[in-house]
């Protein structure tokens, strides 16, 4: 493998991944970022993402000479043969991809980069981006490449290390060898494609995965209304390699920095060019009504949320990460608190306080004099909580599992009402 000078713009999530990930390939990596006190951290080996594995690649990176990090997208250009755009995308007005940040760093790198470059964008960008970047660069000499990423928060690295595919795009064919070859340490299969269908296989898989969720907590309130347990109906339906086992967990909705604004960009692509994607619109309109339906199963259990004190567990939008962005759980603790209701919460890596909620250190402070609990992220540590002394501090008995995480038998021991999503009431062992 041929060790490549690259420069990686943006140290977020994908971008830091990417960049440490690269550096333990062999390559030489230059990460560039706009915060002067986010680069001195990171050059101190401080890395403020909640990720297994990235701290480490961090340092060794580091301590190896492959990895370093600098203030300023011109800094870490200015030797490089490949530069990542790994940079925010957040969703704009009426859901469209908002690429500012992309286009300003194309105009801030253009007069600096190497002759021959390839400038390769790793964030989720709508069809037509790379054709719009190599208008901004203005440069016949460089190619823009599309490489989009399939990053799972809580094993990103693990994800980028063993990935499924690499996916690189490019009008030139000879650009996009270029760049599948940075991963060929890596052993996974490599699709070269032009670069519209690389930007578009970003989208059409998450808003996949996105049907797929919606469509699972849709059979899990079917379920419910027709005496099915929805852990048989999806162990079921996910031994057909058809279907397969992931993205069958009901919940009270899906989120992230991925699925809400790409489901809601690839809607505006459809509209673009005159396709009713209706699909995709009822995915987003069913995990809406999911997080709708969550906060009634409170309502019915404690009768009316105004005045109601409701124990959260879990605000992360998935257990594993310290990401709030665009998380269930803090919507359905929205709605919670529109209707009146007095929360407290607790997440083992959320500390700062929040809008609506009382956020505290503890599960058993969160749920101490609680008419209700709702689990609303999948976190280990709260199967292992004392169940009995959670209903001892209790003022109510009901406790609602929104990811079916809790052992049913160990809450009716102590005398707690499980109610889960797609399967039967749980009630106390006396009680039966």
């Amino acid at each position: 493998m041929f060790v490549r000078r690259i420069a990686v713009v943006g140290t977020g999530y994908v971008g830091l991944t990417t960049g440490a990930c690269l550096a333990s390939l062999g390559h030489r990596v230059v990460c560039a970022d706009v915060d002067a006190l986010k680069v001195a951290r990171l050059r101190a080996g401080q890395v403020d993402i909640l990720e297994p594995g990235l701290a480490e690649l961090v340092v060794q990176g580091r301590s190896a000479g492959r990895l370093e990090f600098v203030e300023g997208a011109r800094h870490a250009v200015a030797d490089a043969e490949v530069v990542f755009l790994c940079l925010p995308t957040p969703m704009g007005a009426g859901g469209a991809a908002d690429l500012s940040a992309v286009e300003a760093v194309a105009r801030e790198i253009r007069d600096v980069l190497p002759y021959g470059a390839v400038v390769v964008c790793k964030s989720t960008v709508p069809v037509g981006t790379s054709v719009k970047v190599a208008a901004l660069l203005g440069r016949d000499d460089v190619a823009v490449v599309s490489n989009p990423e399939f990053l799972r928060e809580g094993s990103a690295v693990r994800d980028f290390l063993h990935p499924d595919r690499i996916v690189v795009g490019s009008d030139s064919p000879q650009a996009a060898e270029r760049v599948g070859a940075l991963f060929s340490r890596l052993g996974a299969p490599t699709v070269l494609m032009d670069a519209a269908s690389a930007e578009m296989v970003k989208y059409a898989a998450n808003c996949f995965l996105a049907m797929k969720l919606s469509y699972v907590n849709a059979v899990a309130e079917l379920c419910e209304l027709v005496g099915a347990d929805v852990t048989s109906v999806t162990e079921g339906m996910g031994y057909d390699k058809r279907i397969g086992q992931s993205f069958l967990n009901p919940g009270p909705g899906w989120g992230g920095s991925c699925l809400p604004k790409d489901t809601h960009a690839m809607v505006r692509i459809a509209d673009a060019v005159g396709v009713d994607f209706s699909l995709v619109r009822a995915t987003i309109e069913t995990n809406a009504r999911q997080q709708r339906r969550v906060v009634e199963k409170v309502r019915r259990a404690v009768g009316t949320l105004v005045g109601s004190r409701i124990g959260v567990l879990g605000l992360a939008f998935k257990a594993g990460t310290n990401d709030l962005r665009d998380s269930p759980a803090l919507a359905v603790a929205e709605l919670l608190a529109f209707e009146g209701a007095e929360l407290v919460a607790y997440d083992p890596e959320i500390t700062r306080p929040l809008v609506g909620m009382t956020v505290v250190d503890s599960p058993y402070a969160a749920v101490r004099g609680a008419d209700a609990v709702v689990l609303l992220t999948e976190w280990p540590e709260f199967r292992a909580l004392d169940w009995g002394l959670v209903a001892s501090v209790m003022s109510g008995s009901t406790v609602l599992d929104t990811r079916n995480h809790l052992d049913p038998d160990a809450l009716s021991r102590a005398g707690l009402v499980l109610h889960g999503l797609g399967r039967e009431l749980r009630v106390p062992d006396e009680a039966v």
